[in-house]
């Protein structure tokens, strides 16, 4: 996923579509999200104008949602199933060799900006586990060994 930068046009324009009030806070920041795929700081502090309500207040809310993120996000995104299933077959140890191999935590994205990591609750495929998702593909049945191969096919 690339980088979009928010300006302060794009946000002018997304106020434009609320009123100043503290309850509008979340649909905000799923909006300036959707616009650049994490929350900036220099968002917050816009929003923290807008909105009159202090940064630390929308860091506060932003962190309790694992929706929102503060670093931009890796041209791919690796998600790491650790459903019921998937953690049954090994989905933690397959999340923790994501991380070793790539130096990062969940998320996080790799320094060259070519990755990042989330775990997940469930991808939906129980009986293929475990599971990981890089991008749109599913990979099933991984292994600590597979990983590395597939990993490599990923620019």
């Amino acid at each position: 996923m690339k980088e979009r930068s928010v300006t302060n046009k794009d946000l002018i324009h997304i106020f434009s579509g609320f009123k100043s009030e503290e309850g509008n806070l979340i649909p905000i920041l799923q909006r300036v999200q959707e616009k650049r795929g994490y929350i900036s700081e220099e968002a917050i502090k816009r929003i923290s104008r807008f909105l009159k309500i202090s940064e630390n207040q929308i860091f506060g809310v932003a962190s309790f949602y694992s929706q929102f993120r503060f670093d931009a996000p890796g041209r791919n995104s690796i998600k790491v199933c650790l459903g019921t299933a998937c953690h049954v077959r090994g989905g933690q140890i397959l999340c923790e060799a994501v991380e070793r191999e790539l130096d990062i935590s969940p998320g996080q994205t790799t320094k060259d900006k070519r990755f990042d990591l989330e775990r997940v609750a469930c991808l939906g495929c129980c009986a293929l586990a475990p599971v990981i998702q890089i991008n749109d593909d599913i990979y099933s049945r991984m292994t600590v060994i597979r990983l590395k191969e597939i990993l490599d096919k990923y620019e």
